[in-house]
Protein backbone atom coordinates (compact mmCIF):
# COMPACT_ATOMS: atom_id res chain seq x y z
CA UNK A 1 0.00 0.00 0.00
CA UNK A 2 1.06 3.63 -0.66
CA UNK A 3 0.01 6.75 1.10
CA UNK A 4 0.52 10.22 -0.09
CA UNK A 5 -1.48 13.55 -1.14
CA UNK A 6 -3.70 13.21 -4.40
CA UNK A 7 -6.75 15.04 -5.89
CA UNK A 8 -9.49 12.85 -5.85
CA UNK A 9 -12.02 13.62 -9.00
CA UNK A 10 -15.53 11.54 -8.64
CA UNK A 11 -17.66 12.25 -11.98
CA UNK A 12 -21.16 10.27 -12.33
CA UNK A 13 -23.69 10.81 -15.26
CA UNK A 14 -27.31 12.50 -14.67
CA UNK A 15 -30.37 10.21 -14.74
CA UNK A 16 -28.40 7.30 -16.25
CA UNK A 17 -31.21 4.57 -15.21
CA UNK A 18 -33.67 7.31 -16.86
CA UNK A 19 -31.57 7.82 -20.19
CA UNK A 20 -31.28 4.12 -20.44
CA UNK A 21 -34.85 3.11 -19.97
CA UNK A 22 -35.46 5.57 -22.50
CA UNK A 23 -33.13 4.25 -25.44
CA UNK A 24 -30.46 1.98 -23.89
CA UNK A 25 -28.38 1.49 -27.12
CA UNK A 26 -28.10 4.72 -28.27
CA UNK A 27 -28.02 6.24 -24.64
CA UNK A 28 -24.55 3.75 -24.46
CA UNK A 29 -23.49 4.19 -27.57
CA UNK A 30 -23.30 7.88 -26.63
CA UNK A 31 -21.51 7.31 -23.48
CA UNK A 32 -18.61 5.21 -25.00
CA UNK A 33 -18.20 7.49 -27.50
CA UNK A 34 -17.49 10.63 -24.89
CA UNK A 35 -15.02 8.44 -23.02
CA UNK A 36 -13.18 7.48 -25.55
CA UNK A 37 -12.91 10.41 -27.72
CA UNK A 38 -13.36 12.69 -25.03
CA UNK A 39 -13.46 12.52 -21.62
CA UNK A 40 -10.68 9.76 -21.25
CA UNK A 41 -8.25 11.69 -22.95
CA UNK A 42 -8.76 15.15 -21.03
CA UNK A 43 -7.85 13.60 -18.09
CA UNK A 44 -4.62 12.36 -19.63
CA UNK A 45 -4.27 15.26 -21.17
CA UNK A 46 -4.42 16.87 -17.45
CA UNK A 47 -1.42 13.98 -16.11
CA UNK A 48 -4.57 12.40 -14.42
CA UNK A 49 -4.83 8.79 -14.06
CA UNK A 50 -8.26 6.64 -14.04
CA UNK A 51 -8.55 4.63 -11.25
CA UNK A 52 -11.66 2.60 -11.54
CA UNK A 53 -14.96 3.05 -13.42
CA UNK A 54 -18.60 2.25 -13.44
CA UNK A 55 -21.59 1.75 -15.40
CA UNK A 56 -22.27 5.51 -15.26
CA UNK A 57 -19.43 7.05 -13.56
CA UNK A 58 -15.31 7.01 -13.35
CA UNK A 59 -13.05 7.98 -10.00
CA UNK A 60 -9.13 9.79 -11.04
CA UNK A 61 -6.25 10.97 -9.21
CA UNK A 62 -4.41 13.61 -9.97
CA UNK A 63 -0.90 14.58 -8.28
CA UNK A 64 -1.65 18.06 -9.06
CA UNK A 65 -4.84 19.94 -7.45
CA UNK A 66 -4.42 22.44 -10.68
CA UNK A 67 -4.71 19.73 -13.38
CA UNK A 68 -7.83 17.55 -11.63
CA UNK A 69 -9.33 21.31 -11.43
CA UNK A 70 -8.78 22.35 -15.50
CA UNK A 71 -9.94 18.53 -16.40
CA UNK A 72 -12.90 19.08 -14.54
CA UNK A 73 -13.76 22.18 -16.13
CA UNK A 74 -12.42 21.11 -19.47
CA UNK A 75 -14.71 17.92 -19.19
CA UNK A 76 -17.71 19.63 -18.44
CA UNK A 77 -17.64 22.52 -20.92
CA UNK A 78 -16.53 19.77 -23.59
CA UNK A 79 -19.78 17.77 -22.66
CA UNK A 80 -21.90 20.95 -23.02
CA UNK A 81 -20.65 21.63 -26.65
CA UNK A 82 -20.93 17.77 -27.13
CA UNK A 83 -24.30 17.36 -26.71
CA UNK A 84 -25.59 21.10 -27.27
CA UNK A 85 -28.10 19.25 -30.25
CA UNK A 86 -29.51 16.91 -27.93
CA UNK A 87 -32.86 17.95 -26.09
CA UNK A 88 -33.02 18.36 -22.85
CA UNK A 89 -34.82 15.29 -21.72
CA UNK A 90 -31.87 12.99 -23.37
CA UNK A 91 -28.85 15.00 -23.19
CA UNK A 92 -25.83 13.40 -21.28
CA UNK A 93 -24.64 15.38 -18.62
CA UNK A 94 -22.35 14.77 -15.74
CA UNK A 95 -22.00 15.74 -11.97
CA UNK A 96 -18.14 16.09 -10.91
CA UNK A 97 -16.83 16.41 -7.24
CA UNK A 98 -13.07 16.71 -6.22
CA UNK A 99 -11.26 16.47 -2.69
CA UNK A 100 -7.39 16.71 -2.07
CA UNK A 101 -5.93 15.15 0.76
CA UNK A 102 -4.39 11.71 2.01
CA UNK A 103 -5.57 9.13 -0.14
CA UNK A 104 -4.18 5.05 0.21
CA UNK A 105 -3.41 3.57 -3.17
CA UNK A 106 -3.60 -0.55 -3.24
CA UNK A 107 -3.40 -2.70 -6.56
CA UNK A 108 -4.77 -0.30 -8.89
CA UNK A 109 -7.52 1.12 -6.00
CA UNK A 110 -7.54 4.12 -3.59
CA UNK A 111 -9.14 4.40 -0.07
CA UNK A 112 -9.53 6.65 2.80
CA UNK A 113 -11.89 9.75 3.60
CA UNK A 114 -10.75 11.83 1.06
CA UNK A 115 -12.17 9.71 -1.34
CA UNK A 116 -15.16 9.29 0.16
CA UNK A 117 -15.14 13.33 0.75
CA UNK A 118 -15.12 13.66 -3.40
CA UNK A 119 -17.80 10.84 -4.14
CA UNK A 120 -20.23 12.83 -1.58
CA UNK A 121 -19.46 16.41 -3.31
CA UNK A 122 -19.88 14.48 -6.67
CA UNK A 123 -23.51 13.83 -5.74
CA UNK A 124 -24.15 17.32 -4.31
CA UNK A 125 -23.31 18.83 -7.77
CA UNK A 126 -25.18 20.51 -10.17
CA UNK A 127 -25.68 18.71 -13.75
CA UNK A 128 -22.97 19.70 -15.80
CA UNK A 129 -21.26 21.19 -12.86
CA UNK A 130 -18.72 20.64 -10.10
CA UNK A 131 -18.26 20.98 -6.79
CA UNK A 132 -14.63 20.93 -4.74
CA UNK A 133 -14.33 21.16 -0.88
CA UNK A 134 -12.58 24.24 0.20
CA UNK A 135 -9.00 22.26 0.42
CA UNK A 136 -9.11 22.06 -2.81
CA UNK A 137 -10.47 25.76 -3.61
CA UNK A 138 -8.09 26.92 -1.55
CA UNK A 139 -5.27 25.48 -3.40
CA UNK A 140 -6.38 26.10 -6.89
CA UNK A 141 -8.34 29.66 -6.51
CA UNK A 142 -5.36 31.95 -7.39
CA UNK A 143 -4.53 30.05 -10.35
CA UNK A 144 -8.20 29.58 -12.11
CA UNK A 145 -10.36 32.39 -13.58
CA UNK A 146 -13.65 30.17 -13.36
CA UNK A 147 -16.07 32.04 -10.59
CA UNK A 148 -17.16 29.19 -8.12
CA UNK A 149 -20.03 30.27 -5.33
CA UNK A 150 -19.81 29.56 -1.44
CA UNK A 151 -22.57 26.90 -0.48
CA UNK A 152 -20.92 27.44 2.78
CA UNK A 153 -20.03 24.53 5.28
CA UNK A 154 -22.37 21.35 4.61
CA UNK A 155 -22.68 18.14 6.35
CA UNK A 156 -21.97 15.34 4.27
CA UNK A 157 -23.17 12.06 5.06
CA UNK A 158 -20.97 9.21 6.61
CA UNK A 159 -18.04 12.42 7.53
CA UNK A 160 -18.23 13.51 11.24
CA UNK A 161 -17.15 17.17 10.49
CA UNK A 162 -18.67 19.84 8.46
CA UNK A 163 -17.45 20.32 5.00
CA UNK A 164 -17.03 24.04 3.18
CA UNK A 165 -17.93 23.25 -0.55
CA UNK A 166 -17.58 25.52 -3.38
CA UNK A 167 -19.41 25.01 -6.88
CA UNK A 168 -18.75 25.78 -10.58
CA UNK A 169 -21.92 25.70 -13.05
CA UNK A 170 -20.85 27.47 -16.12
CA UNK A 171 -23.54 29.82 -15.06
CA UNK A 172 -22.01 31.27 -11.98
CA UNK A 173 -21.21 34.42 -11.66
CA UNK A 174 -19.68 36.28 -8.58
CA UNK A 175 -21.63 38.86 -6.71
CA UNK A 176 -21.30 40.64 -3.45
CA UNK A 177 -22.96 39.69 -0.39
CA UNK A 178 -26.78 40.34 -0.54
CA UNK A 179 -27.27 43.54 0.77
CA UNK A 180 -24.35 43.09 3.56
CA UNK A 181 -24.04 45.09 7.00
CA UNK A 182 -20.45 46.39 7.92
CA UNK A 183 -19.12 44.10 11.22
CA UNK A 184 -22.77 41.46 10.71
CA UNK A 185 -22.06 37.70 11.24
CA UNK A 186 -24.40 35.45 12.14
CA UNK A 187 -22.82 33.05 15.22
CA UNK A 188 -23.57 29.45 14.27
CA UNK A 189 -24.26 27.07 17.24
CA UNK A 190 -25.56 23.62 18.04
CA UNK A 191 -27.19 21.76 20.60
CA UNK A 192 -28.74 18.42 21.37
CA UNK A 193 -32.37 17.10 21.47
CA UNK A 194 -33.85 15.00 24.40
CA UNK A 195 -33.96 12.16 21.49
CA UNK A 196 -30.32 12.89 20.30
CA UNK A 197 -30.49 14.73 17.39
CA UNK A 198 -28.26 17.51 16.62
CA UNK A 199 -29.40 21.11 15.80
CA UNK A 200 -27.82 23.79 14.56
CA UNK A 201 -28.89 27.26 15.20
CA UNK A 202 -27.94 31.15 14.24
CA UNK A 203 -27.58 34.51 16.06
CA UNK A 204 -27.22 37.25 14.48
CA UNK A 205 -27.79 41.23 15.64
CA UNK A 206 -29.27 43.20 18.92
CA UNK A 207 -31.89 44.21 20.31
CA UNK A 208 -35.39 42.27 20.98
CA UNK A 209 -34.95 38.66 20.03
CA UNK A 210 -37.14 37.12 16.92
CA UNK A 211 -36.95 33.46 16.97
CA UNK A 212 -37.50 32.24 13.51
CA UNK A 213 -39.50 28.58 13.72
CA UNK A 214 -38.08 26.45 10.53
CA UNK A 215 -39.95 26.45 7.47
CA UNK A 216 -39.69 24.29 4.11
CA UNK A 217 -36.59 24.77 3.21
CA UNK A 218 -33.27 25.79 5.45
CA UNK A 219 -29.58 26.21 5.45
CA UNK A 220 -28.22 28.51 7.78
CA UNK A 221 -25.40 29.33 6.04
CA UNK A 222 -26.34 29.19 2.29
CA UNK A 223 -29.82 31.43 3.50
CA UNK A 224 -28.34 34.24 4.77
CA UNK A 225 -25.51 34.47 1.46
CA UNK A 226 -28.37 33.39 -0.85
CA UNK A 227 -30.45 35.70 -2.68
CA UNK A 228 -34.05 34.61 -1.65
CA UNK A 229 -34.03 34.81 2.55
CA UNK A 230 -30.52 36.83 3.21
CA UNK A 231 -32.25 40.42 2.34
CA UNK A 232 -34.96 39.41 4.57
CA UNK A 233 -32.45 38.23 7.50
CA UNK A 234 -30.20 41.14 6.82
CA UNK A 235 -33.28 43.41 7.41
CA UNK A 236 -34.77 42.16 10.46
CA UNK A 237 -31.28 41.53 12.10
CA UNK A 238 -30.46 45.16 11.69
CA UNK A 239 -32.70 46.71 14.99
CA UNK A 240 -32.94 42.77 16.11
CA UNK A 241 -31.81 40.27 17.08
CA UNK A 242 -32.50 37.38 15.52
CA UNK A 243 -32.23 33.47 16.01
CA UNK A 244 -33.07 30.48 13.92
CA UNK A 245 -32.33 26.97 13.29
CA UNK A 246 -32.20 24.17 10.34
CA UNK A 247 -35.33 21.76 11.57
CA UNK A 248 -33.98 18.30 11.80
CA UNK A 249 -33.31 16.32 8.63
CA UNK A 250 -32.08 19.21 6.48
CA UNK A 251 -29.21 21.87 6.41
CA UNK A 252 -26.66 21.86 8.87
CA UNK A 253 -28.82 19.52 11.43
CA UNK A 254 -28.85 15.98 11.74
CA UNK A 255 -30.10 14.59 8.16
CA UNK A 256 -30.16 10.61 9.50
CA UNK A 257 -32.95 11.20 12.31
CA UNK A 258 -35.59 8.23 13.21
CA UNK A 259 -38.63 10.34 13.40
CA UNK A 260 -39.89 13.32 11.82
CA UNK A 261 -43.84 14.60 13.14
CA UNK A 262 -45.64 18.29 14.24
CA UNK A 263 -44.42 17.63 17.79
CA UNK A 264 -40.98 16.89 17.41
CA UNK A 265 -40.62 19.88 15.55
CA UNK A 266 -42.02 22.11 18.13
CA UNK A 267 -40.38 20.47 20.67
CA UNK A 268 -37.22 21.08 18.52
CA UNK A 269 -38.01 25.00 18.69
CA UNK A 270 -38.37 25.12 22.53
CA UNK A 271 -34.83 23.36 23.01
CA UNK A 272 -33.03 25.88 20.40
CA UNK A 273 -35.11 28.80 22.76
CA UNK A 274 -33.48 27.03 25.41
CA UNK A 275 -29.70 26.93 24.35
CA UNK A 276 -30.09 30.21 22.93
CA UNK A 277 -31.20 31.30 26.69
CA UNK A 278 -34.37 33.62 25.17
CA UNK A 279 -36.28 34.72 27.90
CA UNK A 280 -38.84 36.22 26.11
CA UNK A 281 -39.79 37.22 22.25
CA UNK A 282 -41.26 37.43 19.14
CA UNK A 283 -41.69 34.59 17.34
CA UNK A 284 -41.61 34.72 13.51
CA UNK A 285 -43.50 31.78 11.51
CA UNK A 286 -43.64 31.54 7.97
CA UNK A 287 -45.43 29.31 5.76
CA UNK A 288 -45.98 26.05 7.69
CA UNK A 289 -43.50 27.28 10.42
CA UNK A 290 -47.04 29.35 11.63
CA UNK A 291 -48.49 26.15 12.46
CA UNK A 292 -45.40 25.18 14.73
CA UNK A 293 -45.52 28.85 16.16
CA UNK A 294 -49.19 28.58 17.10
CA UNK A 295 -48.20 25.35 19.48
CA UNK A 296 -45.41 26.56 21.21
CA UNK A 297 -47.06 30.41 21.89
CA UNK A 298 -49.92 28.30 23.52
CA UNK A 299 -47.73 26.35 25.68
CA UNK A 300 -45.53 29.15 26.50
CA UNK A 301 -47.89 32.18 26.72
CA UNK A 302 -45.30 33.91 29.13
CA UNK A 303 -42.56 33.54 26.57
CA UNK A 304 -43.71 34.70 23.70
CA UNK A 305 -44.01 38.43 23.50
CA UNK A 306 -45.93 38.45 20.21
CA UNK A 307 -46.40 36.31 16.98
CA UNK A 308 -45.56 37.02 13.33
CA UNK A 309 -46.94 34.65 10.69
CA UNK A 310 -46.06 35.30 6.94
CA UNK A 311 -47.86 32.67 4.49
CA UNK A 312 -49.16 30.53 7.29
CA UNK A 313 -52.25 28.04 7.54
CA UNK A 314 -53.83 25.95 10.18
CA UNK A 315 -54.02 23.09 7.90
CA UNK A 316 -52.46 21.23 5.58
CA UNK A 317 -52.96 20.84 2.28
CA UNK A 318 -54.55 17.51 3.06
CA UNK A 319 -56.47 18.79 6.20
CA UNK A 320 -58.33 21.33 3.86
CA UNK A 321 -61.50 18.85 2.70
CA UNK A 322 -60.77 19.91 -1.17
CA UNK A 323 -59.89 17.57 -3.55
CA UNK A 324 -57.77 19.86 -5.85
CA UNK A 325 -55.31 20.25 -2.98
CA UNK A 326 -54.66 16.91 -2.40
CA UNK A 327 -53.83 16.20 -5.85
CA UNK A 328 -51.53 18.97 -5.52
CA UNK A 329 -49.77 17.35 -3.03
CA UNK A 330 -49.67 14.27 -4.56
CA UNK A 331 -47.91 15.97 -7.61
CA UNK A 332 -45.53 17.66 -5.62
CA UNK A 333 -44.50 14.74 -4.04
CA UNK A 334 -44.24 12.49 -7.33
CA UNK A 335 -41.84 15.64 -8.71
CA UNK A 336 -39.99 15.29 -5.43
CA UNK A 337 -39.23 11.65 -5.80
CA UNK A 338 -38.32 12.09 -9.54
CA UNK A 339 -36.50 15.48 -9.74
CA UNK A 340 -35.28 16.52 -6.30
CA UNK A 341 -32.28 19.01 -6.78
CA UNK A 342 -32.47 18.92 -10.43
CA UNK A 343 -32.68 21.57 -13.22
CA UNK A 344 -35.29 19.88 -15.47
CA UNK A 345 -37.35 22.81 -16.47
CA UNK A 346 -40.53 20.91 -15.65
CA UNK A 347 -39.62 20.90 -12.50
CA UNK A 348 -38.41 24.28 -11.76
CA UNK A 349 -41.70 25.44 -13.22
CA UNK A 350 -44.02 23.29 -10.72
CA UNK A 351 -41.81 24.19 -7.75
CA UNK A 352 -39.50 27.33 -7.92
CA UNK A 353 -42.56 29.28 -10.24
CA UNK A 354 -45.06 28.44 -7.51
CA UNK A 355 -43.20 29.85 -4.89
CA UNK A 356 -41.55 32.59 -5.78
CA UNK A 357 -43.33 33.48 -9.26
CA UNK A 358 -42.70 37.25 -9.39
CA UNK A 359 -38.92 36.17 -8.85
CA UNK A 360 -35.87 37.54 -10.68
CA UNK A 361 -33.94 34.52 -12.84
CA UNK A 362 -31.27 35.24 -10.40
CA UNK A 363 -33.76 34.44 -7.30
CA UNK A 364 -35.18 31.58 -8.91
CA UNK A 365 -31.77 30.28 -9.27
CA UNK A 366 -30.89 30.72 -5.66
CA UNK A 367 -33.94 28.74 -4.89
CA UNK A 368 -33.16 25.94 -6.92
CA UNK A 369 -29.59 25.80 -5.31
CA UNK A 370 -31.42 26.21 -1.70
CA UNK A 371 -32.71 23.04 -2.46
CA UNK A 372 -29.96 21.10 -3.72
CA UNK A 373 -28.09 22.10 -0.33
CA UNK A 374 -30.50 22.23 2.02
CA UNK A 375 -32.09 18.80 2.14
CA UNK A 376 -31.94 15.21 0.49
CA UNK A 377 -35.19 13.69 -1.47
CA UNK A 378 -35.74 11.43 0.85
CA UNK A 379 -36.04 14.07 3.74
CA UNK A 380 -38.00 16.38 1.72
CA UNK A 381 -40.52 14.00 1.32
CA UNK A 382 -40.67 12.99 5.18
CA UNK A 383 -41.02 16.77 5.54
CA UNK A 384 -43.84 17.31 3.14
CA UNK A 385 -45.62 14.58 3.87
CA UNK A 386 -45.90 15.92 7.97
CA UNK A 387 -47.10 19.58 7.28
CA UNK A 388 -49.49 18.14 4.83
CA UNK A 389 -51.37 17.15 7.71
CA UNK A 390 -51.05 19.73 9.90
CA UNK A 391 -54.17 21.09 11.86
CA UNK A 392 -53.73 23.40 14.52
CA UNK A 393 -57.66 24.70 14.16
CA UNK A 394 -58.26 24.34 17.37
CA UNK A 395 -55.25 25.74 18.72
CA UNK A 396 -55.07 29.23 17.27
CA UNK A 397 -58.08 29.36 19.16
CA UNK A 398 -56.32 29.38 22.35
CA UNK A 399 -53.49 32.14 21.13
CA UNK A 400 -53.36 34.77 23.43
CA UNK A 401 -50.16 36.13 22.76
CA UNK A 402 -50.72 39.43 20.03
CA UNK A 403 -50.47 38.25 16.51
CA UNK A 404 -50.13 39.84 13.22
CA UNK A 405 -50.71 37.61 10.58
CA UNK A 406 -49.14 38.66 6.52
CA UNK A 407 -50.17 36.81 3.24
CA UNK A 408 -49.65 37.49 -0.29
CA UNK A 409 -52.38 38.09 -2.50
CA UNK A 410 -51.64 35.39 -4.55
CA UNK A 411 -49.99 32.96 -2.95
CA UNK A 412 -49.92 29.68 -4.47
CA UNK A 413 -48.54 27.46 -1.63
CA UNK A 414 -50.97 28.84 0.49
CA UNK A 415 -54.10 29.95 -0.57
CA UNK A 416 -55.59 33.94 0.70
CA UNK A 417 -58.24 32.11 2.13
CA UNK A 418 -55.85 29.90 4.34
CA UNK A 419 -54.09 32.98 5.60
CA UNK A 420 -57.76 34.92 6.30
CA UNK A 421 -58.86 31.76 7.80
CA UNK A 422 -55.92 31.33 9.97
CA UNK A 423 -56.13 35.36 11.03
CA UNK A 424 -60.04 34.86 11.80
CA UNK A 425 -59.30 31.85 14.29
CA UNK A 426 -56.99 33.25 15.90
CA UNK A 427 -58.42 36.19 19.02
CA UNK A 428 -57.76 39.92 17.75
CA UNK A 429 -55.83 38.78 15.35
CA UNK A 430 -54.19 41.68 13.00
CA UNK A 431 -54.67 41.03 9.29
CA UNK A 432 -52.30 42.42 6.48
CA UNK A 433 -52.75 41.72 2.97
CA UNK A 434 -49.49 41.75 0.54
CA UNK A 435 -48.86 42.53 -2.38
CA UNK A 436 -48.12 40.20 -5.46
CA UNK A 437 -48.16 36.46 -5.32
CA UNK A 438 -44.40 35.05 -3.95
CA UNK A 439 -44.72 32.74 -1.00
CA UNK A 440 -41.02 33.23 0.23
CA UNK A 441 -40.87 37.15 -0.16
CA UNK A 442 -37.84 38.00 -2.19
CA UNK A 443 -35.77 41.88 -2.24
CA UNK A 444 -36.82 44.78 -4.57
CA UNK A 445 -40.66 43.70 -4.27
CA UNK A 446 -43.63 45.93 -3.07
CA UNK A 447 -44.73 42.92 -0.57
CA UNK A 448 -41.12 42.83 1.00
CA UNK A 449 -40.94 46.56 1.93
CA UNK A 450 -44.30 46.47 3.03
CA UNK A 451 -43.49 43.22 5.31
CA UNK A 452 -40.58 45.01 6.56
CA UNK A 453 -42.52 48.24 7.74
CA UNK A 454 -45.40 46.21 9.25
CA UNK A 455 -43.02 44.26 11.40
CA UNK A 456 -40.96 46.74 12.43
CA UNK A 457 -44.23 48.62 13.48
CA UNK A 458 -45.65 45.72 14.80
CA UNK A 459 -42.33 45.14 17.34
CA UNK A 460 -42.46 48.02 18.64
CA UNK A 461 -45.73 47.89 20.34
CA UNK A 462 -45.03 44.84 21.67
CA UNK A 463 -41.11 45.50 22.76
CA UNK A 464 -41.14 46.72 26.02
Amino acid sequence: MERRLAAVLAADMVGYSRLIEFDQMRTLARQKAHRREFIDPEIRRNQGNIVKTTGDGLLAEFRSADDAMRAAIGIQNGMRRRESESSEDSRIQYRIGINVGDVIFDDDDVFGDSVNVAARLEAMAAPGGVCISDAMFQMVQDGISHPFNDLGFQKIKNISRMVRVWQWTGETKTREPVNAAPGMNQNVRFCITDDGVQLAYARVGSGLPIMKAPNWLNHLDYEWRSPIWGPMWKGLSRTHELVRFDQRCGGLSDWDVPEVSFDLMVSDLATVADAAGLAQFALLGISQGASYSIAYAVANPERVKCLILLGGYARGRLMRNDPKEAELYEAARTMIRQGWGSRNRFYREMFTSSYIPDATPEQKSGLDELQRVSVSAENAVRIGDNIARVDVVDLARKVSVPTLVLHTEEDRIAPLDEGRRLAALIPNARFVLLEGGNHALVDRSPAFDHFLREVEAFLKEHES
